[in-house]
């Protein structure tokens, strides 16, 4: 039996009247009916007028109707209430309920039992939390037509079997919602399988994805092969574009040719390091080629303000890139403490640049003490560069090595110490083992 809200039972000529007029009505609004040909229509203008005039009430335009007029199909007391009221009360905001019948208008020919509400079961049992399903929905409202047993189960099953741990599905969804749509076999498992075979260990590649999921997005072929391609162009080696992508896995997604390019000529220019000591500079700290140049050259400047020369600030930027992304007032405190307290020459600054990413309160000034009531003299490497525990057992004695100038730091990479006679905390643990726990600790 029809609804009441198509009026009474019609024989072909009336329905064939009916459907002119409404038509008719459609044309005069600025509503091309053309694609209503196939579509059963309401008895009445009145009935249709409702729908219309519904649609605007929630924000929508004519113009948007007209982008799928198939929405005029669709009774207001059996789909449209319905629907919405479900959508609001998982979360949907009213003023922007439009907005979300725009994006995803059909939406309104769903049925709330059999396939709005099994896909909202399906987010929660990801342990997306309930305040975020409005949230995750607006972003990607295209969720609500997919099926369960489809790429949506399939894709949260091979990233938990690469190593995503299960309870961080959630806020991975939760921040990018589109990898519930994409297939494994041609978007995620090659992106991953390409990864793996630049030098990147599944479980971290995992860690990558569980805190930046969008990630997942990049193309492989027009944005990321492209990316490596540029990252090897500009100098860096091969063998260490596994440990850039891991410091700063977005470096895959950026613009980089003309952000390299751009950095490299400002590092060149103002700096003095030429493209061999920007490519390492770059390999120790790629977030460098997002960095704002300004930011770049307060520590600059404030270095050559202390006297020392733009070689030598070219040489500790190489040693150590962290100084560019520094807060200069820190800085002074650590340079004031250097000059007045410890009465040390510049030099020793210069050959280890990392005193000045060390905390003055917490590392600097404790040690510094401690060397002072023992009487001991020592490198600003010897008593920095270290754990708390290594630290104890050089004051007594227990631990005795030569004097050197300190590891080379890379930022999120292995330390690579001097002497490989020296034995060191990390000796047991292999290469995917320590870059998989400085990727985690970032």
């Amino acid at each position: 039996m029809p609804s009441v809200t198509w009026g009474v039972i019609q024989g072909r000529k009336e329905k064939l009247v009916s459907r002119v007029i409404i038509c008719d009505y459609l044309k005069s609004i600025g509503i091309v009916p053309d694609e209503l040909e196939e579509l059963e229509l309401p008895s009445t203008v009145d009935v249709m007028r409702e729908r219309v005039e519904f649609l605007q009430k929630i924000g929508l335009t004519i113009d948007d109707i007209n982008e799928y007029p198939l929405m005029l199909g669709c009774s207001v007391r059996k789909n449209i209430i319905p629907v919405l009221g479900y959508l609001e009360k998982i979360g949907i905001p009213r003023a922007r309920m439009g907005e979300f019948v725009k994006n995803y208008p059909q939406c309104l020919h769903t049925s709330v039992v059999v396939e709005l509400v099994p896909v909202v079961r399906f987010l929660r049992g990801l342990d997306v939390e309930k305040q975020d399903i409005g949230y995750v929905l607006m972003k990607y409202p295209e969720l609500l037509g997919f099926k369960l047993e489809g790429t949506m189960s399939t894709s949260v099953a091979y990233l938990i079997s690469i190593g995503v741990n299960p309870r961080d599905i959630g806020p991975m969804v939760t921040q990018y919602p589109y990898i519930l749509g994409m297939r494994v076999g041609t978007m995620i498992k090659p992106l991953v399988d390409y990864l793996v075979s630049l030098g990147l260990p599944k479980k971290i590649l995992a860690r990558m994805f569980e805190k930046r999921a969008y990630i997942l997005g990049y193309d492989l072929e027009e944005t990321v092969k492209p990316n490596v391609d540029c990252l090897i162009s500009f100098g860096i080696r091969k063998e260490v574009i596994a440990s850039v992508i891991a410091q700063y896995p977005q470096i895959l997604g950026l613009p980089l040719k003309a952000k390299l390019s751009s950095q490299q000529y400002f590092f060149n220019l103002k700096l003095k390091i030429d493209p061999d000591g920007f490519a390492r500079v770059i390999e120790r700290m790629p977030q460098i080629v997002s960095l704002n140049q300004n930011v770049i050259m307060k520590p600059v400047d404030f270095l050559l303000g202390r006297g020392i020369s733009s070689d030598d600030v070219a040489k500790m930027v190489v040693k150590c890139p962290q100084l560019v992304a520094l807060q200069v007032g820190l800085m002074k405190n650590s340079y004031y403490f250097f000059k007045s307290e410890m009465g040390r020459p510049v030099k020793e600054i210069v050959e280890f640049p990392d005193y000045f990413t060390y905390s003055l309160e917490s590392r600097i000034k404790p040690r510094y003490q401690r060397l002072q009531s023992k009487g001991i003299r020592c490198s600003l490497a010897w008593f920095l560069n270290c754990s708390d525990h290594r630290f104890e057992e050089r004051l007594q004695g227990a631990y005795i090595e030569a004097e050197s100038s300190g590891p080379s730091f890379s930022m999120g990479g292995k330390l690579q110490l001097p002497g490989a006679d020296i034995v060191s905390e990390e000796e047991d643990e292999s290469d995917d083992e320590i870059l998989y726990r400085r990727t985690v600790s970032l």
